[in-house]
């Protein structure tokens, strides 16, 4: 059931969520963020897409340090566009979801040539960009160029759920808690609107234990009213992520250069390093005879004991990491030969970077 201002008999008597209220809010508490603007300045269009892309799945505190080393590096689009792929692979690595990286020099270079280094202030301009959904050219519209625009991110979703007590379950409730959130987008000042909001659910309307009291929208909230705040927004159960296994493989040559690989540029982890692995594969237990077959070269494998465990949007993964030796320099396999202390300079992600830990570890973390 959803229940809203105009279908609810008892809730008349609250007054509609005035944007000034959250505006004042905002004025007085909004967080110090390194790619926001400070009060009384025009935003940087590349300072807030980059950090909206870093964002996506990602908390605040992990994409600080990200952010400004990506700006200091390359301080505008045009900058950025003009790199080399892997150098932007190096420098997300850690970051996660990495197909971000691969769209967001994509999108960089798409600015540059389409729009000759300047983002356009348009919606559909902006949706027509490589990694660029509804919500970030919406925010980007707002936050960037004071558009009034619908920005809705999970923090939005939850505000709008408590204030109008709307009890439908995500992800099907989400046309209805749009619609609720862009009525209230006001005609003044709609980017710090927007960020209001966002902060408004990151610091008092959080997911759990929401802070009514110090809330400038508490007298309007129908979920506070109703004994339900804590409760939403309510989210339909997700299906339990299945775990796939596989083996990697950590091969040395006469040098002590250990062998990695780069991923296929679509798919998972695409244009990545690798330690190389077999195909990680759905099933109870790791089919390991099978999964030697994907072995880089002959060699004499030792199985290492324990597992590497890394977890995915969409599943989990268990590697079994063994270890073999070439007495050559193993020119005749196919790879990039690396020293260990090299790899900083090559573009591991989190879950291969577990994996060095491991293997250099002889099975310990």
């Amino acid at each position: 059931m959803i229940v809203a201002a105009a279908s609810t008999t008892s809730g008349a008597d609250l007054p509609a969520p005035a944007p000034a209220d959250l505006l004042a809010w905002y004025d007085a508490h909004r967080r110090h963020l390194p790619w926001r603007a400070a009060p009384g300045t025009k935003a940087d269009p590349y300072h807030v897409w980059l950090s909206e892309i870093m964002l996506q799945q990602t908390t605040v505190a992990t994409v600080g340090p990200y952010f400004q080393r990506f700006l200091a590096r390359w301080p505008t689009v045009a900058d950025l566009a003009a790199v080399e792929l892997d150098a932007v692979l190096k420098e997300w690595a850690g970051l996660g979801y990495y197909a971000r990286a691969r769209n967001l020099h994509a999108c960089a270079k798409a600015v540059v040539d389409r729009h000759g280094g300047r983002f356009p202030a348009d919606e559909a301009a902006l949706l027509d960009l490589p990694g660029i959904g509804a919500y970030t050219a919406a925010a980007i519209a707002a936050i960037a160029f004071d558009r009034p625009a619908t920005a809705m991110d999970g923090n939005v979703e939850r505000v709008m759920a408590r204030i109008h007590a709307v009890t439908d379950p995500l992800p099907g409730s989400k046309p209805t808690l749009k619609a609720l959130a862009a009525a209230l987008v006001p005609p003044k000042r709609p980017g710090d609107y927007t960020q209001a909001l966002f902060d408004l659910g990151a610091t008092l309307c959080g997911p759990r234990a929401p802070r009514c009291v110090l809330c400038p929208w508490m007298a309007s909230c129908r979920g506070r009213r109703d004994g339900l705040a804590e409760l939403l927004p309510i989210k339909a159960e997700k299906a339990a992520k299945p775990t796939r296994r596989g083996v990697a493989f950590w091969l040395t040559n006469a040098k002590g250069q250990v062998l990695l690989r780069r991923r296929p540029e679509s798919g998972l982890l695409g244009g990545m390093m690798e330690v190389p692995s077999s195909a990680w594969e759905p099933g109870a237990e790791l089919a390991y005879s099978r999964a030697l077959r994907w072995a880089p070269a002959a060699a004499d494998w030792q199985r290492l004991p324990g597992i590497v465990r890394h977890t995915f949007t969409h599943f989990h993964l268990e590697l079994t990491v063994v270890r073999g030796h070439l007495d050559d320099e193993g020119t005749a396999v196919e790879g990039v030969w690396c020293a260990p202390a090299d790899f900083h300079d090559q573009a591991l992600p989190t879950v291969m970077r577990k994996v060095v830990t491991w293997a250099r570890g002889g099975g310990k973390a």
